[in-house]
């Protein structure tokens, strides 16, 4: 019997931490996001095309592979990365840990702003825009001049094919 196989388009993903909280602005927080996309990755499921890392939010441009949906890993990666940035946050800033205590009727803690946005990415111009936004995105915060100088961002692999994160694919169009 033939394996059937099911094509997954190029997402755009956004997430934003509860409230704004500039929980990712130590690097080390940041390392937990990147951790958790290298891991999708290497389990192959995810194709990583574009990434950049805020102190209060991500933006992303992932496709899910052949053995996961696209909402099996967005709850992964929102689950796994609040769990262990809570624990992180326990040990080293107890008063931010303190500040995502939530009354809720579901959860004692939130990290991630519910219902994070994806969009399908339909052609190679709204993937040109999205790729746009995510590499300018540090920029238009003041971070840094070039996108190629914020090291949290896949801008530097876009512009000089440096992949120091192990993680990138370049996006093909499919």
């Amino acid at each position: 019997m033939k394996e059937e196989y099911v094509y997954y388009p190029a997402m755009y993903f956004t997430a934003t931490i509860h409230e704004w909280k500039p929980v990712l602005a130590d690097d080390s927080y940041k390392d937990i996001i990147i951790d958790s996309l290298r891991t999708l990755v290497s389990k192959k499921r995810i194709e990583l095309n574009a990434f950049v890392i805020m102190n209060n939010h991500i933006h992303f441009i992932w496709q899910s592979l052949q053995n996961s949906t696209p909402s099996q890993n967005q709850a992964s990666f929102m689950k796994y990365t609040a769990r262990q940035l809570l624990l992180s946050l326990i040990k080293d800033d107890k008063d931010l840990h303190a500040s995502l205590k939530v009354n809720k009727y579901d959860r004692d803690y939130q990290v991630w702003k519910r219902e994070p946005l994806g969009i399908e990415l339909l052609n190679k111009a709204m993937f040109i825009q999205k790729l746009e936004y995510i590499h300018y995105n540090p920029v238009r915060a003041g971070l840094c001049e070039l996108p190629e100088d914020y090291h949290y961002s896949s801008a530097r692999f876009y512009n000089n094919g440096s992949n120091s994160f192990n993680m990138l694919t370049h996006f093909t169009g499919n």
